[in-house]
């Protein structure tokens, strides 16, 4: 089962064609990051018009990449939240209408099962039940999964999440965006030694806080108390990371599960990979880091899924900006 896949949810166009939710056959990306760069974040009317531009030569690419024609198709997936309404719009609108010119089901994604998904499209597949930490700009869940479209949202961010503290870290030292490996390459040069950062454990919860080491950061940054942006770095990404791994491990003993998976943007950071695998006597996955920022064909492998469990959608699907997980 061919699946087109089609991702606008914030400031990436991307179009991917995926074979029995395992297979990439394309996956073609379109980022906006050199645009938004100048602005230090997403401008929301500027990444639509940008998705309006890009989207049609995108979804051409994907399918002359994989040298699919319209009739090899067998349905297509779309984002539909989270993320930015007039994002979501272009990808949604133009899904429906190739639906409906080729008389192709569709089905609405979540993009954070989208990001699960993407650890689908490695080299084996993932035993449940596990545990999913996803980590992204807007996002920092752990997620218990039971089995495909099972979840329970064990804990969120209670404020900043992962990817948006390193933004405003970022911005703060004064490293530019986008801030998650912008402060990763500072760090590797850094002493996460060299200042103390407070954790928030809110202790008896899965949940997370970050907006409070961010500000944390801004006031030693402001009292000339951090001489070196790499040293602020390192401390900074360590005081979240450090939050991240033992409330992700505690959580999978707490719940015995087979496996720990992580996902999303932040799931590229190479600190987060190695202290996950080195703590953690459960056994840690991660999808390769292309596929850990925004891409269609995380979104074309659960769509797979999806209509393997019969979840079709009519032509009114409509986007949902604030959709949740769980």
């Amino acid at each position: 089962m061919k699946i087109l896949g089609i991702e606008t949810s914030c400031d990436e166009t991307a179009a991917a064609v995926v074979e029995d939710g395992v297979k990439i056959l394309s996956n073609q990306i379109a980022s906006q990051v050199e645009l938004h760069a100048r602005y230090g974040g997403i401008v929301p009317e500027v990444a639509s018009r940008q998705h309006i531009l890009a989207i049609i030569p995108i979804i051409e690419q994907a399918m002359s990449e994989a040298e699919a024609t319209w009739d090899d198709l067998d349905g297509i997936a779309v984002t539909i939240g989270p993320g930015l309404a007039g994002s979501l719009l272009v990808g949604v609108n133009v899904a429906k209408a190739i639906a409906l010119a080729h008389g192709l089901p569709i089905t609405g994604v979540n993009h954070l099962e989208g990001h699960i998904y993407a650890n689908w499209l490695t080299n084996s597949t993932p035993r449940f039940p596990l545990v999913c930490i996803i980590v992204s700009g807007g996002h920092s869940d752990l997620v218990l999964m039971r089995g495909n479209g099972d979840y329970v949202v064990l804990g969120r961010t209670r404020d900043d999440a992962a990817g948006e503290a390193f933004d405003k870290a970022a911005r703060i030292l004064g490293l530019g965006y986008p801030g998650g490996p912008a402060i990763q390459e500072a760090a590797r040069n850094g002493n996460a030694s060299s200042i103390q950062l407070p954790r928030a454990w809110l202790k008896g919860t899965s949940d997370f806080s970050f907006s409070g080491v961010k500000t944390a950061l801004l006031r030693l940054v402001e009292g000339g108390k951090v001489l070196s942006k790499a040293d602020g770095a390192a401390s900074f990404q360590e005081a979240v990371i450090d939050v991240l791994v033992t409330k992700t491990i505690a959580v999978a003993k707490e719940h015995r599960v087979k496996q720990i998976l992580l996902a999303g943007g932040v799931a590229s950071n190479e600190l987060l990979r190695e202290w996950l695998v080195k703590n953690s006597s459960i056994p840690v996955r991660f999808p390769e880091p292309v596929l850990c920022t925004d891409n269609a064909a995380m979104i074309a492998a659960c769509g797979y899924f999806r209509f393997k469990a019969g979840k079709v959608d009519g032509l009114d699907l409509d986007v949902i900006p604030s959709l949740r997980l769980g």
